[in-house]
């Protein structure tokens, strides 16, 4: 386990692998800190990159994502808001098929090796007990203004998706209510059409150059032209052509 006192250690670790949270010993000595320990998730999808066997494998990953929301969908309104593909984790597993229950029924994915852990719910919203626990982020204009990344314009299709039934200002031609309490599964969505994207490019060990790997990148990217047409994730699960 890396020190926190140790400032060269971290320094070193920060130019080798890269680090987005601040060193521990930016803060004073008083400073108190809360270590929890977690069952390795697996590495994160951009670092995957080349990585995996083939676009099996990537079928495979984007059925586990659309499951896994479908489920929080149908359980507690759920909207991940924030589904990059630093947020998706990967991992190799010997299970062949992992199963899930959705609307009472026991389904499964073929899992072609890798298991998927969806992480960071910073942004997330969902209902439970009657209560809507979300983080409003109307107000952090920063986070609309990324560019050079299709993560990026998701969050900004996703407001303009929030904002789609308040007036607009004459004047502005800004829309003005800027709400992020309501439920939008659509969202879930828009993140699906990203990760499809990612996927298709994405380098892999195994060029999709068979007929077999070439009909599965077909059905890749007949998948990203389709989604954005579906309601939920829920509703993609059920009747896109990808998992039937």
């Amino acid at each position: 386990m890396l020190s926190w006192g140790s400032a060269q250690s971290l320094g070193k670790f920060d130019q080798e692998k890269g680090s987005e949270n601040d060193r521990p010993d930016f803060f004073g000595e008083d400073q108190l800190f809360v270590i929890l320990e977690f069952e390795f998730g697996g590495s994160d999808l951009e670092n995957m990159n080349g990585k995996l066997s083939s676009m099996t494998q990537a079928k495979s990953i984007l059925h586990q994502v659309t499951a896994a929301l479908a489920v929080a969908e149908q359980a507690l309104c759920f909207e991940h808001r924030d589904l990059h593909w630093g947020n998706i984790l990967v991992k190799t597993t010997k299970h062949k098929n992992n199963e899930f229950i959705l609307n009472g029924s026991v389904n499964s994915v073929d899992t072609r090796g890798v298991h998927i852990n969806v992480i960071d719910y910073s942004l997330s919203q969902l209902e439970i007990d009657g209560l809507t626990v979300s983080c409003d982020i109307a107000n952090d204009e920063e986070l609309f203004l990324g560019q050079g990344d299709y993560q990026f314009e998701i969050y900004r299709l996703i407001r303009k998706e929030n904002n789609g039934g308040c007036p607009v200002d004459p004047n502005t031609k800004v829309h003005t209510c800027n709400c992020w309490s309501e439920y939008n599964p659509h969202s879930n969505v828009l993140w699906l059409h990203y990760l499809a994207d990612k996927l298709l490019a994405m380098r892999y060990k195994t060029k999709a150059q068979s007929s077999q790997l070439k009909a599965v990148k077909n059905n890749l990217q007949a998948f990203r032209s389709e989604i954005l047409s579906f309601s939920s994730a829920t509703d993609a699960l059920l009747h896109c052509s990808l998992f039937r």
